[in-house]
């Protein structure tokens, strides 16, 4: 998308062009007009007549070997994602993660308007992490201009996001269990689930991709009867969870479908980047909340979950795990709570940001969320960069995958919890 080339790169492949393409739309020089439209035609062209196009010494070479495509409209994917099979009978020998198909240009976008226009794509980027990925924007804005936070809006903040990720783990924990067979888990945690997604529309109005923090605090302020309903929610979801624990985690079959498979060791989870309960399964206790503490996380007691085993019941465990640390927080936060305003009144409605550059990251439902700002003094960002977990976690099933079963890529898929949109954005 740039033009730009690594020297001694193992497999330097393009990600969404053509290897033969000669454009770069991500370079501020590109036009979305004239020649360099002819140009994006006559690559689609080429690459259309390069599909027709079959070897017979290639069908010949892969008799005993052979590629199968996995999506990218598969059930198990939870998305248009593509995995590109290199096996020899049932088992694995190679796994190509094809992406872009649901590529949206989300950065690109940020460029394009001012700071606020900005304000309800990111809770599109991830749609199971939407109130974390709204803070994770506005708080590299707020770094770039210096705004103060009140304290009850900190507290706000850290109830929606702690909400927010239970509401995003009960997602992947009943998605998962339908993948490797069991659906009655599924059916209990979109029970618990509508019951956050109740309390996100007395907030903020929505009950998916929201648009609810502010430059200097919320959009509006959290109501009593909602924290009321979030207070009675706590001793409800610890219930459930232990209920949870007999259906789910004791199960020889549950277990003996995910205990050892799709081993990441801790070594190739740094490699790779791999960040939140992926990476903590292979034994790093990484946490940007603990490692690098925003808001007010520094104030609550709680743990960082980790594992050992690095497998996909491991990468299961910490995410149960995270459950209860959620709770622990909530609890904390939900008595604490101050009253006082619930956002910063002296909070510009436009502004100029000083020229330089900027990072901001929080910790999402699948890992390190970072925007990288650049500001050029004007009313509109010059850069918006964002490092997204998905990305970087799904590249681990390239080595993770091999020499597993065709069975075992869902299951390994599924642990690693994709949301398909963070990985193309």
């Amino acid at each position: 998308m740039y033009g730009m080339k690594i020297d001694n790169h193992p497999k330097l492949d393009r990600l969404l062009l053509p290897e033969y393409s000669n454009f770069h739309p991500l370079r501020k020089g590109f036009k979305f007009e004239g020649d360099s439209v002819d140009d994006m035609n006559r690559t689609w062209e080429i690459e259309r007549e390069a599909d027709q196009k079959v070897s017979s010494t290639v069908l010949e070479h892969h008799r005993r070997d052979y590629f199968v495509n996995m999506g990218p409209q598969h059930p198990s994917t939870h998305g248009v994602l593509r995995l590109l099979l290199h096996m020899d009978g049932e088992t694995i020998l190679e796994i190509d993660p094809v992406i872009g198909y649901a590529h949206r240009a989300d950065e690109k976008m940020g460029e394009n308007g001012n700071y606020m226009q900005f304000y309800p794509y990111p809770s599109r980027v991830d749609y199971l992490a939407g109130m974390i990925y709204n803070w994770g924007y506005v708080g590299t804005v707020e770094r770039a201009i210096g705004i103060e936070i009140t304290e009850r809006a900190q507290y706000i903040r850290v109830i929606v996001s702690e909400l927010q990720r239970l509401a995003s783990h009960l997602m992947w924990y009943g998605a998962f269990l339908m993948d490797v067979g069991s659906f009655t888990p599924f059916l209990y945690c979109f029970q618990d689930r509508e019951e956050i997604l109740d309390m996100f529309e007395m907030c903020d109005g929505s009950r998916l991709t929201y648009n609810y923090f502010r430059f200097g605090g919320q959009e509006r302020d959290l109501s009593p009867e909602m924290l009321d309903r979030a207070r009675k929610f706590i001793p409800m979801m610890k219930s459930h969870l232990k209920d949870y624990e007999k259906l789910v985690q004791k199960n020889i079959i549950f277990r003996k479908r995910t205990e050892g498979v799709g081993v990441i060791t801790k070594d190739m989870a740094i490699q790779y980047g791999v960040t939140g309960a992926s990476l903590r399964a292979s034994g790093f206790a990484y946490d940007v909340r603990k490692s690098e503490p925003y808001g007010i996380y520094n104030q609550f007691e709680w743990d960082v979950p980790t594992a050992t085993t690095g497998d996909a019941y491991g990468r299961f465990a910490v995410r149960v795990q995270e459950m209860w640390q959620s709770l622990r927080i909530l609890e904390q936060a939900l008595t604490r709570i101050p009253e006082g305003p619930y956002n910063n009144p002296a909070a510009p409605k436009r502004f100029k940001p000083n020229p330089g550059e900027f990072y901001f990251c929080v910790e999402s439902p699948r890992g390190e969320m970072g925007i990288y700002l650049i500001s050029d003094g004007t009313e509109n960002p010059y850069r918006i960069k964002m490092r997204t977990p998905c990305y970087s976690n799904l590249q681990v099933i390239k080595d993770v995958g091999r020499k597993n079963f065709l069975a075992d890529v869902v299951c390994i898929l599924g642990s690693l919890d994709i949301v398909v949109p963070d990985v193309d954005r």
